[in-house]
């Protein structure tokens, strides 16, 4: 998935930069890709949470019992967490920057309209 995300960002800046575009439609394609991405970034949030509750509980029934088994699972439990932070974060990243897309394309769409160049400008809207 990462790469999937990595290739059509590149091709949407590369459309974005394009006169010739059809930036409706990229727009109407942009939401609907947004959704997805979206979507995997629940179901990821939703399974680190997971892996995270189990490792702690794993922790405690270590300290309690004492059992080394136990400690094994936690490694791989550890592994895991960590794997799934790190790609959580870059599908995060990935999401932020999607948004950042939508609002070139908006730009595009109405480049003189003041409402929309207030909304999706560059600088923070709160100090």
């Amino acid at each position: 998935m990462g790469n999937y995300i990595k290739a059509y960002m590149k091709a949407v800046d590369a459309a974005i930069e394009k006169d010739d575009t059809d930036f409706e439609t990229l727009k109407r394609e942009h939401l609907v890709q947004i959704g997805f991405i979206q979507h995997e970034r629940i179901v990821h949030l939703i399974v680190t949470v997971m892996c995270c509750l189990l490792l702690f509980l794993g922790l405690g029934i270590f300290f309690i019992s004492g059992l080394r088994a136990i400690m094994a699972v936690n490694v791989i439990l550890l592994v895991l967490v960590f794997s799934y932070l790190m790609y959580y974060c870059f599908i995060e990243n990935r999401t932020q920057q999607m948004y950042r897309q939508y609002n070139r394309i908006c730009k595009r769409l109405a480049p003189d309209d003041p409402l929309i160049n207030s909304l999706f400008s560059e600088k923070p809207m709160i100090k």
